[in-house]
């Protein structure tokens, strides 16, 4: 792997140290052309707090059909930073997401499984997504990060 791609996950994790979020810090970077034109992390809306539950238990909220995180994802931030200050380049950019633990490690991603990202990808014509597996950087095209995502979900089977 080019030295470059473990580069935009390093920012991608310092990017997460901006998190509100209680239960994961999560960052992202957006990169076209080698220059990272949008920037994003998790937190509640407007990063307001009296919008954040991450402590109340999600068995609660199961019984709501709603994302049951209170958090706007990185992924999402990185994508309305770069449509805000680089609409013309964002389209077939690649999105570099990472978490961090308490000590600053990178923690592995999951396999794609979320389509609320998955579909906004698609929407701004991302060209991959990058996310840092137990083994190591992998990365996904857009159509296939969502059809991965859908089945994770089991939306291939409605």
């Amino acid at each position: 792997m080019a030295s470059g791609k473990k580069d935009y996950f390093a920012v991608a994790a310092d990017e997460a140290h901006h998190s509100l979020c209680l239960r994961r810090k999560c960052g992202s970077v957006i990169v076209k052309d080698n220059k990272i034109i949008g920037r994003g992390f998790n937190g509640p809306p407007q990063n307001n707090l009296k919008w954040r539950h991450c402590n109340k238990l999600l068995d609660k909220l199961r019984k709501y059909p709603t994302d049951k995180t209170c958090c706007i994802h990185a992924e999402i931030r990185a994508i309305n930073d770069a449509l805000i200050r680089n609409s013309k380049k964002i389209q077939g950019a690649d999105l570099y997401f990472a978490s961090v633990s308490k000590s600053d490690k990178i923690i592995p991603a999951k396999k794609p499984y979320c389509t609320i990202c998955s579909k906004q990808s698609l929407e701004v014509n991302l060209a991959r997504v990058w996310l840092w597996l137990d083994d190591g950087p992998h990365s996904y095209n857009t159509v296939e990060y969502h059809e991965i995502s859908r089945a994770a979900n089991r939306l291939d089977q409605v």
